[in-house]
């Protein structure tokens, strides 16, 4: 019984320490729509943002270019706490001066907001890289609680956010004629106060990790006590007792040597692309595209989307805990269905504002099935591919950082001239009827 606590107490800290890697990041673009009101940059800051957060892989690349050149020296526990530092300490100055405007070349600017999401996208990116290594220091089975983790990254700031009452707005009738007005009512709380509840978040992750690196210290120490115990029992300076354990930790030196040098298969690449479209899909191109595939529909088809999306992801997370697919064609038929449900919401983007069953029952229930059934599917192939990359080492975990870092930013980089640049993406005004002949 208290092995199987213990064990339940490990997979819900390491969950949490999986939400501190990109929860900073994810609130950012949750908060939005009430930061723009704000500050002097408007609309333009999603545009802001998205170079801030391709600039962040600085970190990433720093600490991969680390590793190459000093193989081994590199502290990850010293590194995830200066992630953590660095985010604390940004957090809770963006909750006090996100909204402070300071005087460039002659027009305002939110210096402060820019900065401070800047230093906490570099903490995000970075995490990618040193997070997942760091979990190759417990079992297989807890790295799905790591993936656990990332997908509550995304779904607590989405629920702080409903309840701050982002967005909400009431369509009102116009004092001319017969038009009717959109009017946004006013969020439960401030953004200082949403920027206090990230600074929280990010505080119980630091918590989890410690918490986490004394139970593996801790067992470790009882580990050794154990095996000086069983030296001592056969006899502490017999012959027998240091050979066989010098011969032991030579086996797994050579056993690890072998998996690293074993690594480039044609399967283990064939993961490596797969990850690295998943996560171009999932945390670049579709989300760039969310709001004009379900606007359209209405604020509560959006609202559903994404509360139910990224309930999705931690969802299938557990399933990825009792069923994990080792078949290459069975997870390349997984991409393909979450390839197919990202088609029809592209589609949808792109005929924004009036795209099919626009204002009827069964358009808000494809748009909110298939952003479901979508990040769903591509969650569970990230799991899969994470939990079999844990088996072929340490640096294949690094690999696979980097890799779901890659992605993301080739995906954002990709939208980012077509939506902010070229407006290839249209939508519609609230409280109208926009698809009228």
């Amino acid at each position: 019984m208290a092995v199987a606590l213990h064990a339940l107490l490990t997979h819900a800290l390491v969950a949490l320490f999986g939400m501190g890697s990109w929860v900073s990041v994810n609130s950012l673009w949750v908060e939005l729509p009430v930061v723009v009101k704000e500050l002097p940059e408007g609309w333009n800051l999603p545009a802001f943002l998205t170079v801030l957060i391709a600039l962040g892989n600085l970190g990433p690349l720093a600490v991969t270019v680390s590793h190459r050149i000093c193989p081994g020296r590199i502290s990850e526990p010293w590194l995830i706490r200066s992630i953590y530092g660095l985010s604390l300490v940004s957090a809770g100055f963006l909750a006090v001066f996100w909204d402070r405007r300071v005087p460039v070349a002659g027009e305002d600017h939110s210096v402060a907001y820019l900065l401070l999401a800047y230093l906490l996208a570099l903490g995000c990116c970075t995490s990618n890289v040193t997070f997942l290594p760091f979990m190759y220091r417990f079992p297989q089975q807890y790295i799905r609680s790591f993936f656990i983790g990332q997908g509550l990254s995304a779904l607590f700031p989405c629920v702080l956010a409903l309840g701050q009452g982002v967005g909400r707005l009431e369509c009102r009738n116009s004092t001319w004629g017969n038009s009717t007005d959109a009017h946004y009512m006013e969020e439960n709380f401030s953004a200082s106060a949403y920027f206090w509840g990230l600074f929280s978040l990010l505080l119980v992750s630091t918590v989890a990790f410690v918490v986490l690196q004394l139970w593996q210290q801790n067992d470790k120490k009882q580990t050794e006590q154990q095996d000086g115990a069983a030296k001592t029992q056969d006899g502490e300076n017999s012959e027998d007792s240091y050979p066989l354990r010098s011969s032991d930790e030579e086996t797994t030196r050579e056993a690890d040597k072998a998996v690293e040098q074993s690594f480039w298969t044609m399967r283990n690449v064939y993961l490596l692309v797969l990850l690295g479209v998943s996560n171009a899909l999932t945390n670049g191109i579709l989300p760039s595209v969310q709001t004009y595939s379900c606007l359209p529909y209405g604020a509560d088809a959006y609202h559903l989307s994404v509360v139910l999306s990224n309930i999705a992801n931690p969802a299938a997370c557990f399933i990825a805990m009792v069923l994990l697919c080792r078949s290459s064609i069975v997870l390349g038929m997984i991409m393909v269905a979450g390839m197919i449900f990202g088609g029809y919401l592209m589609v949808l983007a792109a005929l924004s504002p009036c795209p099919p069953l626009v204002g009827s029952t069964a358009g808000i229930v494809l748009v909110v099935l298939s952003w479901s059934l979508f990040l769903g599917l591509l969650s569970y192939l990230k799991v899969v591919i994470g939990s079999l990359l844990h088996e072929a080492g340490h640096s294949a975990l690094l690999w696979c950082g980097g890799i779901i870092q890659a992605g993301s930013l080739f995906g954002a980089l990709l939208m980012f001239p077509m939506v902010s640049v070229y407006h290839l993406f249209y939508t519609g005004r609230d409280c109208q009827d926009n698809c009228t002949q």
